[in-house]
């Protein structure tokens, strides 16, 4: 469902992407612009945009004169996305460390309390928001928009992997946990710390996400969310 006040256009990455992490739109499956433009009620543009976005998170892959096809996101193609990531954010850690003021402590403090204050409530999609902003600010910190962008690239799929599969409590009690820890290093200027701490924590996210996968029974795998 569409939500109320935003422009559909707006929304069709999002729906795409959602799509075919539920399976509605099949792994390996050729998609044609028409097709999804009369799918979602919007017209061609929207669609080329929508599939030129979802191609630069490796979720689709277009080929001239031959259209468009999802490419399959099983559990190697999110071990190596995960790996990626753990190198970059390793390094943003360690150059947002050295890099970070108390105000800068100060708001990653009060992003992380409202991360716990969700958790509480069981409020798991707000719990992602607040993670995604914790991340965030951490690597606006750390200068490097470059790095930045190939961290981004990928994080609505594994926000979207985690909606499909699932988490709850006692994953975001380990992630409430490093953030802590996380926070301490910051304070204190100790970059190697940070480091050591943000690849820990983003393989910890790797492995359950990976399991989860694995253990899903094939039908729910491929079932509409």
């Amino acid at each position: 469902m569409w939500e109320e006040g935003l422009p559909r256009a707006f929304d069709v990455p999002e729906r795409i992407r959602h799509e075919i992490v539920a399976g509605i739109l099949p792994f390996g499956g050729r998609v044609t612009i028409d097709e999804l433009a009369s799918r979602y009620g919007v017209s061609h543009m929207p669609v080329r945009e929508a599939l030129r976005e979802l191609r630069g998170e490796g979720l689709v892959v277009i080929e001239p004169n031959r259209g468009a096809h999802i490419r399959p996101v099983d559990r190697k193609f999110v071990s190596n996305l995960f790996e990626t990531r753990s190198a970059l954010e390793i390094m943003l850690s360690r150059r947002a460390a050295d890099r970070f003021r108390a105000a800068d402590a100060a708001e990653l403090e009060r992003i992380e309390d409202e991360l716990e204050s969700e958790i509480a409530r069981g409020n798991w999609d707000a719990v992602l928001a607040s993670n995604r902003r914790f991340h965030q600010l951490v690597n606006r910190v750390a200068d490097n928009p470059d790095a930045v962008f190939l961290v981004d690239r990928h994080w609505l799929l594994i926000a979207a992997l985690w909606q499909r599969y699932g988490y709850g409590s006692e994953r975001f009690a380990g992630v409430a946990s490093d953030h802590r820890h996380l926070i301490k290093c910051f304070r204190s200027n100790d970059a190697e710390g940070a480091a050591v701490l943000m690849g820990s924590h983003v393989l910890k996210a790797r492995q359950e996400l990976v399991e989860r996968m694995g253990t899903a029974a094939p039908a729910a795998a491929m079932a509409a969310g």
